[in-house]
């Protein structure tokens, strides 16, 4: 019997032995907490053999669903079954007012997170993590930026105990090189997380979340970057079609670089993703740079790999309708009513920049 069957028979048997609350909150911690079983599985996507890897993050993804559905009927039927209770129980007065009732919602941001780390398991991406407090080797230095380069100016960075040997982590990009440092080639990985640079608009917050996305192995070209960064647009904006354009950029870490456009249009006041005449400008990529893979003892001749980096806070508010970034982090109950998520039940409609 295959490990996903393994896991899927003993937790219907359990799931349907479940009688309160408190047990299924704690299955439901088992399975999707941030070292649930499930969550876990997807991590070690990335140590499973290439050929089989596809297969096994499909049966994990139908698992998963099949999983969050039943708990929540279950959490239906429980709640339903104490009201039960309570009515034949309780004596009630009818005249008393209604209590306030609050329900919990899922961040935006955590929703991105879900789903964008959903997509790139199925094509084969394990996740990683790194610290939010970096030294300034792994957050420069090993990334192939000299010590004078522009992204080391204070006004840029938070630095801490007003020294440059530690600082708060401008991009998750550092997340690579210690996942380098650490094992060897193949490596297939994203890593999304906080990061933090001293900047607030409309557009731009001090502490953001992004993901970085990294592939090395021999062999790999821009094609496969480009095959790749498709197959994400069209899975996460749920679009057949997508125009995208590759601009010639700069990184200190790539070498070529690009900065990636999306095709958009707005159409009854919404915005249309994947057609159109205008370009909305979403991640930066390219090709890891030699120095980069000379700094974590990869041979550059015979490894070669691609690295992207895309913000998750601006793909909320493109596929939501959200138009200010600093909203995401003002704790307004409101706020999060209107744009949040109902917990296991993830909404497919596009809502637009309307809402």
């Amino acid at each position: 019997m295959s490990e996903i069957k393994k896991i899927k028979e003993e937790y219907l048997l359990r799931l349907d032995k479940v009688l309160d609350q408190y047990k299924l909150n704690e299955i439901k911690t088992e399975l999707f907490g941030k070292n649930g079983i499930i969550s876990n599985k997807f991590k070690q996507l990335g140590s499973i053999d290439e050929d089989k890897r596809k297969e096994f993050a499909s049966e994990l993804n139908v698992l998963k669903n099949e999983l969050q559905d039943l708990i929540l009927k279950k959490n239906e039927n429980i709640q339903n079954q104490e009201i039960n209770k309570k009515l034949k129980d309780d004596n009630i007065d009818v005249t008393l007012p209604g209590r306030s009732y609050f329900a919990g919602k899922i961040h935006p941001v955590s929703q991105v997170i879900d789903e964008v780390t959903s997509i790139f398991s199925e094509i084969g991406f394990s996740v990683e993590e790194g610290p939010d407090v970096e030294s300034e080797y792994y957050n420069f230095s090993a990334l192939n930026t000299p010590e004078n380069h522009p992204a080391r100016d204070m006004h840029d960075t938070f630095y801490l105990h007003h020294s440059k040997d530690f600082l708060l982590r401008t991009h998750t990009s550092p997340v690579q090189i210690r996942t380098m440092l650490k094992s060897k080639p193949p490596f297939k990985i994203i890593a999304p997380g906080r990061t933090y640079r001293c900047d607030s608009d409309q557009t731009h917050s001090p502490m953001f979340h992004q993901l970085e996305g990294l592939h090395i192995d021999k062999n790999i070209n821009m094609g496969h970057l480009k095959g790749c960064l498709y197959y994400f647009v069209k899975k996460f904006f749920e679009v057949d079609k997508v125009k995208i354009r590759f601009r010639p950029s700069h990184f200190p870490f790539t070498e070529p670089s690009a900065e990636v456009d999306i095709g958009y249009k707005i159409q009854n006041g919404k915005i249309k993703i994947g057609e159109g005449n205008k370009w909305l400008e979403i991640l930066g990529c390219g090709m890891v740079h030699p120095n980069v893979l000379k700094n974590v003892k990869v041979n550059p001749k015979k490894y070669q790999g691609y690295a992207f980096g895309v913000g998750i806070d601006r793909l909320a508010m493109l596929k939501y309708g959200i138009n200010d970034l600093r909203a995401f982090f003002e704790n307004d109950i409101r706020w999060l009513e209107f744009y949040g998520f109902d917990p296991l039940d993830v909404p497919t409609n596009y809502r637009g920049l309307s809402r």
